[in-house]
């Protein structure tokens, strides 16, 4: 047997979150008691309703059968409410929503649809690695687009080469932004448009973390743009703002065209969602809001503390307006993986290096507010002792 691997899987880098994963997995066979702020998977349970709803649905036979691949009528057509209610953006049930088995299902799917062997995709550094993972699969090629703390992590399009830019098809943005909590307004949403209009490049607007904004911020969508719905799709999830990572739901909206091809790459792969999840997300949808300014409060909670704390012992750190991350500086002289190898060895706190997640996050580790107020204050005591050196 010639179980060697093949040339695309061998471009890939390891995947960041596997590789922490198996780390804990081995310090905590040690017996090492680790605080986990790596990872950004929510710790507050699914609302009850929601459960509820999933626990209804899976008892109906009917639900027991292969699922619509587009995905239930009613998903879709309440997907399509929620964005009328949230955004003002009107969208056609049919043709403009798809809903996913997880926004990383459907991330790294679109590029086998519309990225050929010498394409380029334009993808934000540093980023959610399945941007760049999606387009070695289908055979493109990475383009990164650094960001920067001096431009607002926002990418500078006028820097992109012009021999990419003719070359891409499709350009990968995010906001608010995972991993450094940047946010964006519509004026950047249309430079992306004006981008990418003009080449026939394909946006692809990440959107997971738009409902998790603090001290009265709206993060807008990327279809409330003129034109955006002619360039691209949004994708958005449930995972992070109902607390349901392990469902597996979520969905892309936006141009007629991308959905389809996209779509059509998923009939071939996939059977689509469980129909008792499906149920179970048209609750989240339709059902008691009320949850989310509760998930809010928490999190705004721990951002204070983190931050605070993390200010009081010399770490100068930007309160973010969105996400539940906080993005930060490493000590002068010490890079971000040698800086998380200290957290973990001596302190025994889990975090995220920025340089794992692109060369532009060098100097930064990220830290997730997805674990409770006591782990965050017991890790802001153990960084006490540590007696980090700023200067």
């Amino acid at each position: 047997m010639n179980a060697e691997a093949s040339r695309r899987l061998k471009r890939l880098p390891p995947y960041l979150f596997a590789e922490i994963d198996r780390v804990k997995r081995r310090l905590r066979g040690q017996g090492r008691d680790l605080i986990d702020l790596g990872v950004g998977d929510p710790d507050t349970p699914t609302p009850s309703h929601i459960v509820d709803a999933l626990c209804r649905a899976s008892r109906d036979p009917e639900n027991h059968r292969y699922a619509l691949d587009a995905g239930m009528p009613a998903l879709r057509e309440a997907i399509a409410a929620w964005y009328r209610r949230r955004f003002e953006v009107e969208l056609d049930p049919v043709s403009e929503v798809l809903p996913l088995i997880g926004s990383k299902e459907g991330i790294g799917h679109l590029p086998l649809a519309f990225v050929d062997p010498g394409d380029a995709v334009l993808i934000p550094e540093p980023g959610y690695p399945v941007y760049q993972a999606g387009t070695i699969f289908a055979g493109g090629e990475p383009v990164f687009m650094p960001l920067r703390r001096e431009n607002g992590f926002l990418p500078d399009f006028s820097a992109v080469e012009a021999a990419a830019a003719d070359r891409a098809r499709i350009l990968w943005i995010n906001y608010p932004n995972n991993p450094t909590a940047a946010v964006c307004d519509l004026s950047f949403f249309a430079e992306a448009v004006e981008f990418a209009a003009r080449r026939g490049i394909i946006v692809a607007h990440d959107a997971a973390y738009t409902e998790l904004a603090f001290d009265g911020f709206r993060p807008p969508s990327f279809l409330q743009v003129p034109g955006a719905r002619e360039t691209g799709i949004e994708f958005h999830s449930l995972s992070k703002t109902y607390s349901m990572t392990g469902w597996r739901i979520s969905f892309a909206v936006g141009n007629a065209e991308v959905l389809a091809g996209l779509a059509r790459v998923k009939s071939n792969l996939d059977s689509g969602i469980f129909q008792a999840v499906q149920v179970a997300g048209i609750a989240a949808l339709t059902g008691p809001q009320d949850y989310l300014a509760e998930l809010l409060a928490v999190y705004r909670d721990r951002r204070d503390l983190l931050v605070d704390g993390l200010r009081n012992l010399g770490w100068e750190v930007d309160l973010p307006r969105a996400t539940f991350y906080v993005w930060c500086p490493v000590p002068p002289g010490r890079t971000s993986s040698g800086f998380t190898q200290l957290l973990l060895e001596e302190a025994g706190i889990v975090t995220t290096p920025g340089v794992g997640l692109g060369p532009s996050g060098e100097g930064y580790i990220r830290m997730a507010l997805t674990r409770p107020r006591e782990e965050i204050a017991e890790a802001l005591r153990r960084l006490e002792k540590l007696e980090l050196k700023w200067a």
